[in-house]
């Protein structure tokens, strides 16, 4: 009894010191890391600190997944010569989850939209989204966060124009009088980008601190060991899935870049599998790739190559027809070439009774 009247009272004691120092507190944490990025504290940061630290489940598994996916960053943001601490950025974008997916068609990890991952040399198509890959997509941010940050040299600027775009911030910069600190034209962004830098600042105490607050990382979201192979033939997940009695979830969690559990070849991909299997996968190899190869593979060729190649050369895909909007220069002998079809088919599947092409004209492939 005397040990349980003991533990309540220094717990009782204890949160009233938290309830009357959490201010200074936070602020001695944040100034405490050893971080190149201002980390100020101020109520707004204060408010998404709490709102973290509320919603145990979900700093849970943050910090489950970040045990798997900030080795990743860390690598690149190394290479990149990047500070580390902006492996915190995906937390806020997409709560580390590689297919989460904006209503205004950001996606992946790191949130890109399609022209900006394309930008940055991402491969996007309807079988593969490189914005759902994590090494992949990680150096496209990293490149793409060295160019904001050489353009403001700044980071909590930079930070801010990865949420809502260079022009945006130069316009609140300007409206300020010229001012170069985030917090000086905090007044002049746009509402979402005011909110972004606090929360990326709240997410790094979270992220440092969870466990200060009893929140731990939580098992069910944990991933196993991995290792990764490049391979570059022609393979579907489900005939690894098969020979090597890994569930087909566990693979897609893996290879979340392939929208249609497809490898399609002829370059390098990378395969990613729970490391026990890599030298399994190496001894049957042979197994795996002539297994069901004719249902899953061969028999599809032509859709797989039609399905790769019209997001690799501008096409798209409304209602399971692919369509191609014509650019300057394009003729029609070109974009045949571009989705190995001849000029013929072109002209049938499109009732063209001349080669002439208008710019900004569709044409149906297929």
């Amino acid at each position: 009894m005397k040990k349980l009247i003991l533990l309540i009272f220094v717990g009782v004691c204890a949160l009233c010191a938290y309830g009357e120092n959490t201010d200074s507190l936070y602020k001695a944490r944040l100034q405490g890391l050893p971080y190149e990025i201002e980390m100020p504290y101020n109520t707004v940061v204060g408010s998404y600190i709490q709102r973290y630290l509320k919603n145990t489940k979900q700093t849970s598994r943050l910090l489950a997944k970040a045990d798997y996916y900030f080795p990743i960053f860390w690598d690149m943001l190394g290479k990149y010569n990047l500070p580390y601490e902006l492996c915190y950025l995906p937390v806020i974008e997409s709560a580390l989850n590689p297919t989460a997916q904006s209503p205004m068609g950001a996606s992946g990890l790191w949130q890109f939209m399609p022209s900006t991952g394309k930008l940055y040399g991402l491969e996007i198509n309807s079988l593969i989204d490189e914005r759902k890959d994590p090494v992949r997509s990680t150096e496209a941010a990293c490149a793409y966060l060295n160019r904001l940050y050489t353009d403001f040299q700044n980071w909590n600027l930079a930070i801010a124009a990865y949420n809502c775009g260079s022009g945006n911030v130069k316009k609140a910069i300007a409206r300020s009088g010229g001012k170069q600190d985030f917090w000086s034209i905090y007044p002049y962004l746009p509402n979402e980008t005011r909110s972004y830098v606090p929360i990326f600042i709240a997410a790094c105490y979270v992220m440092n601190y969870a466990d200060l607050h009893g929140i731990c990382p939580d098992t069910m979201w944990m991933y196993p060991p991995t290792d990764t192979l490049v391979i570059r033939q022609r393979l579907h997940l489900n005939q690894v899935s098969d020979i090597l009695g890994v569930g087909l979830d566990t693979l897609r969690r893996l290879n979340p870049q392939y929208s249609r559990d497809i490898l399609p070849g002829d370059k390098d991909y990378a395969l990613c599998l729970p490391a026990e299997l890599v030298t399994p996968y190496l001894e049957q190899e042979d197994t795996i790739r002539l297994h069901r190869a004719d249902e899953l593979v061969n028999n599809r060729r032509e859709e797989i190559d039609m399905l790769h190649h019209q997001g690799l050369h501008g096409g798209y895909s409304v209602n399971g027809v692919t369509w191609y909007k014509v650019k300057k220069g394009d003729t029609l002998s070109g974009i045949g070439k571009k989705f190995h079809v001849s000029v013929k088919q072109l002209k049938t599947w499109n009732k063209l009774k001349s080669d002439n092409l208008s710019i900004g004209q569709k044409l149906k492939i297929g």
